[in-house]
């Protein structure tokens, strides 16, 4: 078995993908401004991520099911994602994704990436129509805190053998525990907090500060 040498784990909306997935569902339901809205001062750190989740998800109950296939042709990866994931793999690398989203789209954006790890929240289905509730624990700043530590014990890794990387305030306990932690494209918070950031919508800029710390 291959030892694995580090770990990187990012965030997805507007980090990995250039969307905010739950935006775009809230554009499906006709509720678009008011999400986006409410989406925009959680990620500056001004609402309670979970209240703000719970109150954007609301929005869209009784969307359909099918709504998720609709969406999934709006995500765009960032410049670079396919080949930072091919590069950190090649250096023996393991990739993680831990996001406030939903796996409905989530797990088909790490399936195309071939990204080792994976959780994020689930929107609850009733016969085939959203509720307007999650299904199962919410994805909290401490649960991407404790998915870096996980993972990184699950491949033997001490923390300093770690990166992390997000845009928004909830990303920012994790960004401070990895051993390298990025500010991508950030929020003026996380920017400022963060050790590093990359300013540039370019993932593969990750690789440099990567070898600027080697």
């Amino acid at each position: 078995m291959k030892m694995v040498k580090g770990l990187l784990v990012m965030d997805v909306d507007s980090t990995l993908v250039k969307e905010e997935v739950i935006d775009l569902l809230g554009e499906e339901a006709g509720v678009g401004e008011q999400v986006a809205d409410i989406t925009e001062r959680a990620m500056r750190g001004e609402l309670d991520f979970k209240e703000a989740l719970a109150e954007r998800v609301a929005l869209l109950k009784g969307l359909p099911e099918s709504i998720f296939d609709r969406v999934y042709g709006k995500i765009h990866f960032n410049q670079g994602a396919k080949e930072l994931v091919e590069e950190l793999h090649a250096r023996g690398y393991k990739v993680g994704l831990v996001s406030g989203g939903f796996h409905e789209t989530v797990d088909g954006l790490a399936q195309e990436l071939g990204i080792d790890y994976v959780k994020a929240n689930r929107l609850e289905v009733v016969d085939g129509y959203l509720t307007g509730k999650t299904d199962g624990d919410v994805v909290t700043k401490e649960t991407k805190v404790a998915k870096l530590q996980e993972w990184a014990a699950e491949n033997q890794l001490d923390l300093s053998q770690t990166i992390a990387m997000g845009d928004g305030a909830n990303d920012l306990p994790m960004i401070k525990k990895a051993g390298i932690g990025i500010a991508f494209c950030a929020k003026p918070i996380v920017r400022e907090e963060a050790p590093y950031h990359i300013d540039k919508p370019d993932l593969y800029e990750v690789v440099g500060v990567l070898e600027h710390n080697n």
